[in-house]
């Protein structure tokens, strides 16, 4: 049957090739979300930078209103969070990837990126994206558009909106 050094190099080789597995899952994790949900369920003080809310059933946390948290808002906190958005989108000028670039996108009128084809609902939503329909945008993408293409759940604390979108208003704006 089999001797032992032909054993030894299959046991060898199926786990080698389960380490293999193990480590892309580690990098693909690491590269692309920072929790088993995606897009960051990391628990963290509010303003770190690691985003929450992939959860389906994410409940949006209650503080001071929005206005006070984007006066404040910490811009160095809101570039580490869209680390987290950088995966799908870009913030050069034009430039676009999986979602439309980011440049400008404080102020800007409502899918307004030529060659981007947008959602349906996305496209007659209207409207610029003013700090606070952008907050009211990234608690959860879907329910503020409906069919959107954005698969990206939301961030939970609204410290974490503030200082990305603080951040994103210094981009182009």
């Amino acid at each position: 049957m089999f001797d032992t050094m032909t054993m030894t190099k299959i046991v060898g080789g199926v786990g080698s090739a389960l380490l293999i597995f193990l480590l892309g899952s580690w990098v693909a994790d690491a590269l692309y979300s920072t929790g088993s949900g995606g897009h960051g369920e990391t628990e963290m003080a509010a303003g770190d930078d690691a985003t929450e809310g992939h959860t389906e059933t994410a409940a949006v946390e209650e503080g001071p209103a929005f206005e006070e948290l984007y006066a404040s808002a910490d811009l160095g906190a809101g570039e580490k969070l869209f680390k987290k958005c950088k995966a799908c989108h870009k913030l050069e000028a034009g430039g676009t990837s999986t979602g439309p670039s980011l440049f400008g996108i404080v102020g800007r009128d409502v899918a307004t990126i030529d060659g981007f084809g947008y959602s349906g609902t996305m496209a007659e939503l209207g409207g610029a994206w003013t700090p606070e329909r952008l907050d009211e945008f990234l608690i959860k993408p879907k329910d503020m558009v409906p069919g959107t293409k954005m698969t990206f759940a939301g961030f939970k604390k609204p410290a974490q909106r503030a200082n990305l979108i603080a951040y994103l208003a210094t981009i182009g704006g």
